[in-house]
């Protein structure tokens, strides 16, 4: 008898919570749901074409085709190219009004995964997860933009409100200087009111309010080359190899700890002899266990919350560089990437009304996700002009691995979400 009551209880919730859905967003529901397969379709099409980040050809071919269904939507469409920070480009979309709050949409075409990749193909797992490079971060996300906007247009919802819709060509390794890759997306943060970034869901019931941001780091040690018979000796000294151990384990030791401060040695190299070619990653080594080891090179990432806690780490990994082992010489270099998202009121102000769409929908509460979780993402740069709401794209797991999944049957209900999520804020008075 209480199961059934407790099971009459939730039927009333759930009635209750549709009849908050006006009869605009009733048909927006229904529009999303006729065009869910056409939706599918094209993530498949734009999964098949590989656009790692450096394959600028293959980034620029996944824009035009997104760059025609934009334009189909009756959105005037800009390709931003980006050839001078060595990066494809970025796809703008827009429509222009007074109504309603002005709105910044942000998603990425660029995945991880490079030509060489052995990862390039969609396969389904079963009926509803699909193994699929890019998919999730974040293509998934991408089509979830493109369709619910289609909803909204489709029927007439769009009249006199202001869109931009961006899409950068290098989310996972931005152009340098940013001053010039993130030049456009910053302009059209400051025409704007609201940016809701569609990276990677981290589940159906969280959205990202704050987000740490991303600095890379490098550090080059040199040594005295020599038999390895001499080494430790006041000639020869420790080597390149012990030195940069030294300072990666000092690293770990003395400035790790602090909530949401992380930091990653990505790639390392040491040898007698060593190339690294910093833009694609990669490099070559040459070395023999009976030389000392003359040059030693780490490539990684520092996460924080704020600029302080960045400072600060950027400070101590300084100190312990400079503290050299005998006959060794070491430099860090920091370059900055994508700034940190902190969690303003406005964005709290903006999940509170994500959060009341999801239970009119009847998908249940949404949750502000731990940013110690979460990487750096586009938003990030606009943080300082708007109000901004991320983790709005697909659902998937393994991003950024062989193993990436997208849930293909919550593709749906993540699009009904984020159109009557816009629907709702291009109304706001």
């Amino acid at each position: 008898m209480n199961r059934i009551i407790i099971l009459i209880f939730l039927l009333a919730i759930s009635t209750s919570f549709g009849q908050k859905l006006n009869s605009s967003e009733k048909k927006i529901l229904k529009t999303i749901a006729k065009n869910n397969s056409e939706a599918i379709d094209l993530l498949k099409e734009v999964v098949a074409i590989n656009s790692g980040t450096m394959n600028h050809q293959g980034v620029k071919e996944v824009a035009l085709i997104f760059k025609q269904a934009f334009e189909e939507i009756n959105f005037n469409t800009d390709w931003v190219d980006m050839s001078e920070v060595n990066r494809s480009g970025h796809l703008f979309a827009e429509i222009k009004g007074k109504k309603g709050k002005k709105i910044l949409l942000i998603g990425h075409f660029d995945t991880v995964f490079e030509k060489d990749s052995p990862f390039q193909k969609f396969t389904m797992v079963n009926d509803s997860i699909a193994h699929a490079p890019g998919a999730n971060d974040m293509k998934g996300g991408d089509i979830i933009m493109l369709y619910a906007l289609k909803a909204l247009q489709e029927n007439g919802l769009l009249k006199d409100a202001q869109i931009i819709v961006a899409y950068t060509g290098d989310e996972e390794s931005s152009g340098k200087p940013l001053s010039i890759s993130r030049r456009d997306l910053i302009a059209a943060a400051k025409r704007s009111d609201i940016a809701l970034g569609f990276e990677t869901s981290t589940g159906l019931n969280y959205a990202t309010v704050a987000r740490r941001g991303s600095s890379g780091w490098e550090v080059e040690v040199t040594g005295k080359r020599a038999h390895s018979s001499g080494i430790f000796n006041k000639e020869v000294g420790a080597g390149a190899i012990f030195e940069l151990s030294r300072i990666l384990n000092s690293f770990y030791n003395e400035v790790r700890g602090e909530e949401y401060l992380t930091f990653n040695p990505g790639v390392i190299l040491g040898g007698t002899e060593v190339s690294y070619d910093k833009a694609f990653s990669k490099g070559t080594t040459f070395g023999k266990s009976n030389v000392v080891a003359q040059t030693a090179i780490v490539n990684g990432g520092l996460r924080f919350i704020s600029e302080e806690q960045k400072e600060n780490a950027r400070e101590k990994m300084r100190i312990i560089v400079a503290k050299n082992l005998p006959h060794t010489s070491a430099k860090i270099i920091f370059k900055d990437s994508y700034p940190a998202m902190g969690p303003t009121k406005g964005n709290l102000a903006l999940l509170e009304i994500l959060n009341q769409v999801s239970l009119d929908l009847n998908q249940g509460d949404v949750e502000a996700y731990d940013p110690g979780k979460r990487g750096a993402a586009d938003t990030s740069f606009v943080a300082d002009y708007v109000d901004c709401l991320d983790g709005l794209g697909a659902l998937g797991e393994n991003s950024h691995t062989p193993q990436e999944t997208i849930n293909l049957n919550a593709i749906e209900a993540l699009t009904k979400r984020t159109a009557i999520l816009i629907y709702r804020l291009i109304n706001q008075k």
